[in-house]
C-alpha cells in the first residue's frame, strides 16, 4: 500500500455535482460526535444533500451527492456514535446501515473520520466496523490541531497495522478528503476483504469458535452479518440481534444462548466480570497494541495546557463562565435586531408592493381577496422575519461549530440538577430553542440520549417553553412595535423566562408526578476551533431553509384554511344593511362637497371608520370570528381580543400562523390601507393593543400548547397520549395563568 498523502494547508475544492443518472455508489460516513464528521460531510455535499428520517426512527438522516474521478457517490452520513452496541437510537441506526437486514443497498465502504489527538478512544467504534467485516479507510481528522498539541500521528505505521488505508485530513479545510473518498471507492471494489478477529481471551475464545460454527452450519442472520459477528453479539447479550435470531430460528438461539449463560456465569464466579466487560476490555487491549512503538508519540516540551484548556479556565470559570454566556446571548439578539432591521424593512416593503399590484391586476372578488389578504397578508408576515431569522442562525452556527455550544451546555448542567433535570437535558432544550431559534421537534428527539425515563420525560415535557423559531416572528413583531426603544433586552428576557419557566415546572413535576433517581452526568467538551464559512454558511442555510419550506408548504395551506374560516359565512344581509347604508349615506355627502376640503377629510375619516366597522362585523361573523368571540370572555383578562384568540388557536396548528393570522385578520378588517401597509402599522394604530397587551401575548405564546407535531413527536418519545394532554392542558393554564398576571403588571407599571 503506498504512504498517504501528505497534508496541505489548501483547501481541496472536491464537489464537481451534477444530478446523477445512473447508478450511484453509496459510501457511509462514520465516526464519533465532534469528530470532523458533520464538516467532512459538508465539505463533500455542499449544497447538495438533504435531510429526512431513517425507516422507523426519528433520528435525523443525512445523504449528499459527489462526483469524484468520473464516479457517482452517495454519501450517507451516519449519526456520530462512540459503539454499536444497541443503547441509543443512533447507535442502533448507525449498525443497521452497515448491516441492513431488507433490501436497501449495503454501503460499499466506509470512510471512519476519527479524531487524531484522541485515538485510542476514536477506534473503538473503527474496531467494531472492521469486525462486521465492512471495507473501512481511517480519515485521521484535525491533524493539525493535534500537531499544535505535540501529538504527532505515524498514519503509514497505522495503516500497516490495521491493514486498512489511514489518510491525515483536516476536513474544515478539505485537506485529504478527496484521498480518503478515492481510497474508499478502490478499497470498498477490491476482491479480497479481510475480517479483523480479534482474541478475547481463553474464556472466551473457545466459546465464541463453537458459537461461530453452529451460526455457520445454520446461517443464522449471515444473510446480513458475518457468523462471528453475530455470534460476539449474543455473548454480549445485543437484544437487538438476540430478537433477530430468535425470530429466525428459535431453537438454535436457545442454545447459543445456553452457552453464552454458562461462560457468564463462570466469569462471574471467578473474575466477578461479564463477556461484555471482557469483549470491551480485549477491544481496548488491541486499541493499545496498535498504538503502540512509534504510531502516537507526544512532544515532551510541548505545553500540556491545550489552548482550549487555557480559553476554558475563563469561559467556564464558576463566576466568570456564567456572565460571559449570557453577554454573549445578549449580544445576538441586540446585534440580530440592529443588523436585520434593514433587510426586514425591505421584504416587508416587497410584500407590500406585492400585495398591491395583485390588487390591481386581479379583479375584485373572492380570488383577489384570497390571495392578497389571504396568502401575501398571512405568509408575508413570516417570510418577513427571515432576515432576522438568518442572522441569529449565523450566530447559532458559529456557537455550534467553535465548541462553546457544548460549554453552555458544561456549564448549565449544575443549574439543572438544583432542578432535577440531568446535564444532558441541555441539549435538548438548546436545540429547541433555548437559544432561540431552534425547534421543539428535534428537540424532543434529543432525548433519547438521556437514559433515566423520569428525567427523559421531565425534559421532553418543558422543552416547548423555549423560544423555537416558530415563535420568533410572535416576539420579533409585538417587540419591533412596542419596544421599539430596546428590542434587545427584551427578546433576551423572553428567552430567559422560557428558561425559568421550564426549570420550575421541572421541579414540579419531579418533586410530584415524575419522581426518580438522579443519573450521573459524563460530557466530552470538543477543542475550541475557528468554524469555516462554508460550515457556518451551510448549517445556516439548513435551518433557514427549512423556515421557508414551511412558510411555503405548511403556512400556505393554514393562511388559505384560516382566510376562508374568517370570509366565510358572508354577513347576513339584513345585518349588514345598517352598514351599508351609512357608508353610501357618508360617500353621497362626501360626493357633494369640494374635494380636499376640511369637510371632505372630515368625511373620508368616518367613511374609513365606517368601512372598517363593517369590515370588522364581517370578520366576527365568520367562523373563526364565531370562535374568537366566544372565548374572548375568557381571555379577556389577559387582554386579548377575538381576533387575537382566532390566532392563538391557528397557532396550536403551527406557531408561525399566529403571525399570519393576525395578518389576515386585519388584513380584511383593514384600518386604513393608505396609512397601515404592514401588519405593525395595524396594530400600532389599533386602540386595543398597548405594552401590557403585547407582553401578555408573548407570554402566552412562549408557555401555551406545543404545535401539532411537537405533540405528536412527544407521543412517540412518551410512550402514551396521556402526557399529550398533559402538555396541552398544562401548559396552557400556565400560560393563561402568566398572561394574565402580566396583563395586570404590564397596564399599572405602563398607563
Amino acid at each position: 500500500m503506498s504512504q498517504a498523502p501528505s497534508i496541505s494547508t489548501a483547501n481541496t475544492a472536491i464537489h464537481d455535482l451534477h444530478p446523477f443518472h445512473m447508478k450511484a455508489v453509496r459510501i457511509a460516513l462514520a465516526g464519533n460526535p465532534n469528530c470532523g464528521k458533520t464538516t467532512a460531510f459538508n465539505e463533500y455535499t455542499g449544497t447538495h444533500q438533504h435531510v429526512g428520517n431513517y425507516p422507523g426512527v426519528t433520528v435525523d438522516k443525512k445523504e449528499g451527492t459527489v462526483s469524484l474521478d468520473g464516479e457517482n457517490i452517495v454519501l450517507v452520513d451516519l449519526p456520530g456514535t462512540y459503539s454499536l452496541t444497541p443503547y441509543s437510537q443512533e447507535e442502533i441506526v448507525a449498525r443497521n446501515v452497515l448491516a441492513p437486514a431488507n433490501d436497501t443497498p449495503k454501503p460499499l465502504a466506509v470512510i471512519d473520520i476519527v479524531d487524531a489527538s484522541a485515538l485510542e478512544r476514536s477506534l473503538f467504534l473503527t474496531v467494531q466496523i472492521m469486525e462486521m467485516g465492512m471495507p473501512v479507510v481511517l480519515a485521521c481528522n484535525m491533524m493539525d490541531e493535534a500537531r499544535q498539541a505535540g501529538i504527532h500521528v505515524d498514519t503509514a505505521l497505522l495503516s500497516a497495522r490495521l491493514h486498512i488505508p489511514v489518510i491525515p485530513t483536516i476536513a474544515r479545510k478539505g485537506t485529504g478528503l478527496k484521498e480518503a473518498l478515492r481510497e474508499a471507492i478502490r478499497f470498498g471494489q477490491a476482491s479480497q476483504k479481510e475480517t479483523l478477529h480479534i482474541s478475547y481471551g481463553p474464556d472466551l475464545d473457545p466459546v465464541l469458535k463453537e458459537m461461530e460454527a453452529l451460526i455457520t452450519a445454520q446461517g443464522l442472520l449471515t444473510h446480513h452479518y458475518t457468523p462471528r459477528w453475530v455470534a460476539i453479539k449474543l455473548l454480549e447479550n445485543d437484544e437487538v440481534v438476540l430478537n433477530e435470531a430468535r425470530e429466525a430460528n428459535p431453537e438454535l438461539t436457545e442454545k447459543l444462548m445456553a452457552q453464552r449463560a454458562r461462560v457468564a456465569d463462570h466469569l462471574k464466579n471467578t473474575l466477578n466480570t461479564t463477556p461484555e466487560s471482557i469483549i470491551a476490555d480485549y477491544r481496548y487491549g488491541y486499541i493499545r497494541g496498535v498504538l503502540k512503538n512509534g504510531v502516537v508519540t507526544q512532544e515532551s516540551n510541548k505545553s500540556r495546557l491545550a489552548l482550549s484548556d487555557k480559553l476554558d479556565k475563563v469561559l467556564t470559570n464558576t463566576l466568570f463562565g456564567p456572565l460571559i454566556m449570557l453577554g454573549v446571548l445578549f449580544l445576538i439578539f441586540q446585534v440580530t435586531f440592529v443588523v436585520g432591521a434593514y433587510p426586514q424593512g425591505w421584504v416587508e416593503e416587497a410584500f407590500g408592493w406585492l400585495g398591491e399590484a395583485c390588487g390591481a391586476l386581479i379583479p375584485e372578488g373572492m380570488l383577489q381577496s384570497m390571495i392578497v389578504d389571504g396568502l401575501i397578508g398571512g405568509v408575508g408576515g413570516v417570510v418577513s422575519f427571515v432576515p432576522l431569522i438568518m442572522i441569529m442562525f449565523l450566530f447559532i452556527a458559529f456557537l455550534e461549530d467553535s465548541g462553546y455550544m457544548a460549554r453552555i451546555a458544561y456549564m448549565l448542567d449544575r443549574v439543572f440538577r438544583m432542578f432535577g433535570l440531568h446535564g444532558a437535558s441541555v441539549m435538548p432544550y438548546i436545540i429547541g430553542g433555548g437559544i432561540a431559534g431552534g425547534c421543539a421537534i428535534p428537540g424532543v428527539m434529543a432525548t433519547r440520549t438521556l437514559r433515566s425515563p423520569k428525567e427523559k420525560l421531565a425534559t421532553l415535557l418543558t422543552l416547548p417553553y423555549m423560544a423555537c423559531g416558530a415563535k420568533l416572528p410572535v416576539f420579533m413583531l409585538l417587540v419591533g412595535v412596542f419596544f421599539p426603544e430596546n428590542p434587545g433586552a427584551t427578546m433576551f428576557s423572553l428567552t430567559l423566562a422560557g428558561w425559568v419557566s421550564a426549570l420550575m415546572v421541572a421541579r414540579l413535576l419531579r418533586s410530584t408526578i415524575v419522581k426518580g433517581e438522579a443519573t450521573p452526568f459524563v460530557m466530552e467538551l470538543p477543542p475550541y476551533r475557528m468554524p469555516t464559512l462554508r460550515s457556518v454558511c451551510t448549517h445556516c442555510w439548513e435551518r433557514t431553509w427549512m423556515y421557508l419550506k414551511k412558510a411555503g408548504t405548511v403556512l400556505v395551506a393554514v393562511s388559505i384554511l384560516i382566510w376562508a374560516s374568517m370570509t366565510f359565512p358572508k354577513l347576513d344581509p339584513e345585518l349588514a344593511a345598517p352598514f351599508e347604508a351609512n357608508i353610501a349615506q357618508l360617500e353621497e355627502r362626501l360626493a357633494a362637497v369640494p374635494e380636499e376640503s376640511a369637510e371632505a377629510l372630515a368625511i373620508e375619516e368616518e367613511l374609513d371608520a365606517a368601512r372598517a366597522d363593517l369590515a370588522s362585523e364581517e370578520l366576527r361573523y365568520s367562523y373563526a370570528g364565531r370562535m374568537g368571540t366566544a372565548i374572548e370572555p375568557l381571555t379577556a383578562p389577559a387582554g386579548f381580543d377575538w381576533r387575537t384568540d382566532i390566532a392563538l388557536l391557528g397557532g396550536i396548528a403551527a406557531k408561525e400562523a399566529i403571525v399570519a393570522t393576525l395578518g389576515t385578520a386585519y388584513s380584511l378588517g383593514e384600518v386604513d390601507p393608505e396609512e397601515a401597509t404592514t401588519l405593525a402599522d395595524r396594530l400600532a394604530q389599533d386602540s386595543g393593543w398597548n405594552k401590557a397587551t403585547a407582553l401578555a401575548l408573548m407570554l402566552f405564546v412562549l408557555l401555551y400548547s406545543p404545535c401539532f407535531v411537537a405533540l405528536v413527536v412527544i407521543r412517540q418519545e412518551a410512550g402514551n397520549w396521556g402526557w399529550v394532554a398533559f402538555s396541552m392542558i398544562f401548559n396552557t393554564a400556565l400560560a393563561y395563568a402568566v398572561a394574565v398576571l402580566a396583563h395586570r403588571i404590564g397596564t399599572a407599571l405602563w398607563t
